[in-house]
């Protein structure tokens, strides 16, 4: 998710095409899966801001945790034209625009294209805020990370009109307006992370709480055979709502 104050708080959202077989003509955030390629041998080389270990521990797996930062910045590349870079990486629109176009062509060169290009990654401003799990059944099942960072102040979004068909900054309230009007197409976890987001009043304060890494907090579902209302912590009705409907867990649960 791609903050920013504009001059309130809002997401950049993008619209997936509606000849994909996975979320057509969905409103989703920048995103893919972990390709093998964003593993790496030294880290260290591609980022600063955070450890293997570091990230690791904050997803909880055993080591390579920042091949899911990698991704999250090749897809951010990919999908929306817009590159994560270390501070004080001095790129010119030319130079972010000709890596894009790369990366749009063989995402695999990712790595490499940072790595001859002397480009470091700041992971430390992308924080990891939600994980959604889809339930057992369909054929294909998702483990989905959520992560949250200010967009880059000097560059402006671009989409390729191929997977991605628009791209818009919107306010989280007008986006579930939107939705609930049946003119936004998204996700049920997508909807879930645009529901936290409105808690804030800007950017910033989104951020502050990210930086936390406040203890995950399951979301539960009220009335699940009828208006099926997911809720948040903090909002009425969550304790007496049932727990093991959907599979999320969020970290942008507390916004004091």
């Amino acid at each position: 998710m791609l903050i920013d104050d504009r001059p309130d708080l809002q997401v950049l959202m993008v619209h997936r095409t509606a000849r994909l077989a996975f979320a057509p003509d969905s409103w989703v955030f920048p995103g893919g899966r972990v390709d093998p390629e964003d593993h790496h041998d030294d880290f260290d080389t591609l980022c600063v801001g955070l450890t293997d270990r570091e990230a690791s521990t904050i997803l909880g797996v055993d080591d390579g945790g920042l091949a899911w930062w990698i991704a999250a910045c090749r897809e951010t590349l990919e999908e929306s034209g817009l590159l994560l870079a270390a501070a004080g990486t001095a790129l010119t629109e030319a130079e972010v625009n000709h890596l894009r176009d790369q990366v749009r062509r063989d995402e695999t060169v990712f790595t490499d294209l940072l790595l001859a290009g002397g480009i470091v990654l700041d992971v430390g401003r992308i924080e990891e805020v939600a994980r959604f799990i889809t339930p057992v059944g369909p054929l294909r099942r998702f483990d989905a990370r959520f992560f949250v960072a200010l967009a880059p102040a000097d560059q402006e979004p671009h989409f390729d009109h191929g997977e991605i068909v628009n791209c818009e900054w919107v306010r989280p309230s007008e986006a579930l307006a939107r939705w609930r009007a049946g003119t936004m197409e998204m996700m049920s976890p997508t909807v879930r992370m645009v529901a936290c987001l409105e808690r804030y009043r800007s950017a910033r304060d989104v951020m502050v709480t990210a930086r936390r890494r406040l203890p995950y907090q399951r979301v539960r579902v009220a009335d699940p055979l009828g208006r099926y209302e997911v809720l948040l912590p903090g909002e009425p009705g969550y304790e007496q709502a049932e727990l093991e409907v959907e599979s999320g867990w969020v970290r942008l649960w507390n916004p004091d």
